[in-house]
C-alpha cells in the first residue's frame, strides 16, 4: 500500500521565504532524521519539496478545450508545498509514520495523508493491462 504524506503550503512557502538560517536548522535536522528512519525501515519511495505556485500553472479543461492558467494561486490552504511517498503494509502503519512526521513549519503546519490507487483496485481491462506494462508502481 502506498501513501502520500502531503505538506500543505503556507504563506511563507508561497512567498519563497527560504527555510535557511539558524531558526530552520532544527527542523531540517528533524526532517532528515525522520526520512532516514523511513529509508532504514524500507518504506521510503520518494520525498521532495515543491516550488511555489507562482512558478507553476494549471490546465483547465472544458470538453476538448484546454486553457493554461499561470500561477500564483491565491488559496494557499489548497496548495501543496511538498510530499513524502511511502509504501507500507497497512493503513495503520501509514498512520503511525504520519504521526511521527515533524511539524513542517516553525509555527502552525499541516499535513494530509492519502492512499494511492493500485492497479489491482480497478477491474481487469485492456487499459489496466497497458498501465501494468508501464511498470510505474
Amino acid at each position: 500500500m502506498r501513501f502520500m504524506i502531503i505538506v500543505k503550503a503556507t504563506k511563507d512557502s508561497e512567498a519563497e521565504v527560504m527555510p535557511i538560517g539558524p531558526a530552520w536548522e532544527p527542523l531540517f535536522a528533524e526532517m532528515a532524521k525522520y526520512h532516514e528512519e523511513l529509508q532504514r525501515a524500507g518504506v521510503l519511495l520518494d520525498a521532495s519539496g515543491l516550488q511555489p505556485s507562482s512558478k507553476g500553472w494549471r490546465i483547465k479543461y472544458s470538453g476538448a478545450k484546454r486553457t493554461v492558467i499561470d500561477g500564483p494561486f491565491t488559496e494557499t490552504k489548497e496548495l501543496v508545498a511538498g510530499y513524502t511517498l511511502i509504501q507500507v503494509k497497512s493503513r495503520e502503519e501509514a498512520l503511525e509514520w504520519a504521526r511521527r512526521f515533524p511539524n513542517p513549519a516553525l509555527t502552525d503546519g499541516e499535513i494530509e495523508v492519502r492512499q494511492l490507487y493500485e492497479l489491482d483496485d480497478f477491474g481487469p481491462s485492456e487499459a489496466v493491462e497497458r498501465f501494468r506494462k508501464l511498470d510505474l508502481a
